[in-house]
């Protein structure tokens, strides 16, 4: 678990991103403070989908360490927390992408279209990954085909 930082209206916001052992993405949400409240946002939609792991992995951050003590008292949970710079580099080198695409922009004009176009970025990059299963046959793409057609 870990956040970057994206400028919106000449201002940092906050895109909080969750990657697996594998490098598979979580989840993701673009907030506009850096606090506890929106750690444990981010937490609780993380958890909703995924299995719930023993340990997660943070730099040193406050808002994320509280957050995650948040969601253990709230839940009755004991994730263990890792606070190490070197352990949270799969998360670090994947946020790469990210900035690759947001860097030629210089920002975005409003904080909606910095979500929504943030939203298609990461979904593409998870398809790029490989983590959206395509049913047979469906329009006759392929994974390939619809990411060289979207980049």
């Amino acid at each position: 678990m870990d956040e970057t930082y994206i400028s919106v209206k000449g201002k940092w916001k906050f895109l909080y991103r969750a990657v697996d052992k594998e490098g598979l993405t979580i989840d993701f949400i673009l907030a506009a403070k850096r606090d506890r409240k929106a750690a444990l946002r981010f937490l609780n939609r993380a958890m909703k989908s995924h299995p719930k792991p023993s340990k997660i992995n943070i730099d040193q951050s406050g808002a994320n360490k509280a957050g995650i003590k948040s969601y253990n008292k709230e839940n009755n949970k004991r994730i263990k927390i890792r606070e190490c710079k070197y352990l949270n580099n799969i998360v670090e080198q994947d946020h790469r992408f990210i900035k690759k695409k947001v860097r030629p922009t210089l920002g975005f004009k409003s904080f909606r279209s910095a979500r929504i176009t943030l939203g298609g970025i990461e979904t593409v990059h998870m398809i790029h990954k490989g983590q959206l299963k395509q049913k047979s046959g469906q329009y006759g793409t392929s994974v390939q085909q619809f990411y060289s057609l979207a980049a």
